[in-house]
């Protein structure tokens, strides 16, 4: 049976852009509908700290109908006339996007000496505006930012016909890529280290024992410790875990286990990840601080503690599990729920509660992300570098689980420089003045100036991958325990990668090494059978340092 498509319901009651046409087919707004009535789009409740946005400053300034136009476009984002679209990301549109672009707006209409009409918003308009956040002196990060939160209400205009949209060419209206290699300027979070994530699990427990205790107020810093823990186990998103429901924690098919299930705005799915049960042990010793937390039980008690405050929660926040009630501003006494603001305020205080400071002496930076960073290497860590089960462990792909969340450890780092003492040590000892110098492969003619080398004052080639099409790379039968060392780890990668990708780019390595390296030597006699059985033996028991895979994780470096 197939299955029955679900429509979306939209309110069909929102204002359209009230326009005609002139003689040559542009967009016109009607005076009489500029400026509209109420200039206030409200966002509601949503994940960020924004709840409207006012767009009455760019009325009566010479850019009424772009504003007009943008304005609608947003109301139709927040009735769902575009698709689902969350309320924090249309108020991000505004106040990280629109402002900008409306405020160039108001500068270009001025150099024209005329009013803008939709018809203007073309590419050298969107050129234009490019320049212009560069300007402002931000990062180039931030520049990306701001263009990409303004193209989705300029397109949507476009798709509609209400302004003039180009797709391909060089006039197109949005450039292919104005910002080439921004995401090598980003820098993403990382995992806490070992002391770190040890001094902080410290902390946290110590924080978050008033909250088995019956006469201790629930307040939103208690609630954030809480919610820290769960992070800190779990792996989860922010705003998964800010909105987890009531009816978070289901049944597992394996005893003393249950599933916590969050649901994921983004990819429009939920993100289940298994829990331990509080046992009988466990419960009996409840009023035991010194027991190491369970999640499943803390998580049961704070639904316990706010039940109350669920049945006088507002309309929007009935279910959720982190309630409180405020206790200072202007709406003291009432039901509110945790936020990205308060959590980060609360976590700034157990950090400076407990003096917690980094690797560098610093106070210690804890966020969301990095604990979901610092859970992803530690099942890393625990699965003995197991990618496929720590990408499930996050709920997602070994691809993007690979590139986005794993790093070295401590033990990586200190192996890498042994690496590097080692190489050093391989190249300069024993083969000053001779004619091949050794490399972790076999020998090299030109390791400075050589066909794959990177032809730098200083600099030693490093690319390994390409050794066996060098020119200038050699083999003795002193080589061959390095030479299978490489070949077994190259084999290695098989299981540590895609398919596809290992046919492309190492498949071809073990086999010249067999047919021939190896097959030409022997066929040559600078080999002997039982030196090449001797070595590959060697080299599969206990393969050479250099390509030892609890000392290389990657062999992409020597790409």
């Amino acid at each position: 049976m197939g299955k029955r498509k679900v429509f979306t319901k939209t309110d069909l009651s929102v204002p359209q852009v009230e326009h005609s046409r002139d003689i040559a087919g542009n967009v016109v707004i009607l005076p009489e509908a500029i400026p509209p009535t109420n200039t206030l789009v409200k966002f509601g409740r949503n994940a960020s700290n924004s709840r409207n946005f006012d767009f009455a400053r760019w009325y009566g300034v010479d850019i009424d109908p772009v504003t007009y136009a943008c304005q609608r476009q947003i109301e139709r984002f927040l009735s769902g006339q575009e698709g689902a679209i969350a309320g924090s990301t249309v108020a991000s549109y505004c106040r990280s996007g629109l402002r900008f672009f409306l405020d160039y707006c108001v500068l270009q209409a001025k150099a024209f000496g005329r009013a803008l009409a939709l018809a203007d918003v073309d590419r050298y308009l969107i050129d234009g505006f490019l320049g212009h956040i560069a300007g402002l002196g931000v990062a180039t990060t931030c520049q990306k930012s701001f263009y990409s939160k303004t193209k989705p209400v300029l397109l949507a205009l476009g798709r509609r016909g209400l302004i003039p949209l180009v797709n391909t060419g060089d006039m197109a209206t949005f450039p292919r890529n104005p910002f080439p290699n921004c995401n090598r300027k980003t820098k993403g979070e990382s995992a806490l280290c070992k002391h770190e994530r040890q001094a902080f699990t410290v902390a946290l427990r110590q924080a978050i024992k008033p909250i088995w205790a019956d006469d201790e107020p629930l307040t939103s810093e208690l609630l954030a410790f809480a919610l820290l823990v769960v992070a800190l186990h779990t792996g989860r998103n922010t705003t998964p875990l800010l909105e987890m429901d009531r009816d978070c924690l289901r049944p597992h098919p394996k005893d003393n286990t249950v599933f916590l299930v969050l649901w994921k705005r983004r990819g429009y799915n939920s993100s289940k990840v298994a829990l331990r049960a509080e046992s009988e042990a466990e419960r009996l010793l409840e009023s035991t601080p010194s027991v190491r937390t369970n999640v499943e039980r803390l998580i049961r008690r704070v639904m316990a503690l706010t039940e109350p405050l669920d049945a006088v929660a507002p309309g929007d926040l009935k279910g959720r599990v982190w309630l409180y009630r405020m206790h200072t501003g202007k709406g003291v006494g009432q039901v509110t729920a945790l936020s990205a603001e308060t959590l980060a305020w609360a976590t700034s205080r157990l950090v400076a509660n407990y003096d917690l400071i980094d690797s560098d002496g610093g106070p210690l930076r804890v966020n969301i992300s990095r604990l979901r960073k610092t859970f992803a290497n530690r099942i890393f860590e625990l699965t003995d570098s197991d990618l496929v089960t720590t990408a499930a462990a996050l709920g997602n792909s070994p691809q993007v689980a690979d590139r986005n969340y794993l790093s070295p450890d401590e033990d990586a780092r200190r192996n890498w420089q042994f690496m590097g003492e080692v190489l050093v040590q391989e190249l300069q000892t024993r083969t000053i003045g001779a004619t091949h110098k050794d490399t972790p492969v076999g020998r090299c003619a030109d390791p400075v100036n050589g066909q794959y080398a990177p032809k730098r004052e200083g600099a030693t080639c490093m690319n390994f991958m390409n050794c066996l099409r060098c020119k200038h790379y050699a083999v003795t039968a002193e080589d061959l325990y390095k030479l299978f060392s490489f070949y077994f780890r190259v084999l290695a990668e098989r299981s540590r990668m895609d398919k596809r990708r290992w046919t492309r780019e190492y498949a071809h390595i073990p086999r010249l090494i067999d047919h021939y390296i190896v097959a030409e030597g022997l066929r040559r006699g600078t080999f002997k059978g039982a030196a090449v059985e001797a070595a590959r033996e060697r080299a599969r028991t206990l393969p050479h340092p250099y390509w030892s895979v609890d000392l290389i994780d990657s062999l992409e470096v020597f790409a």
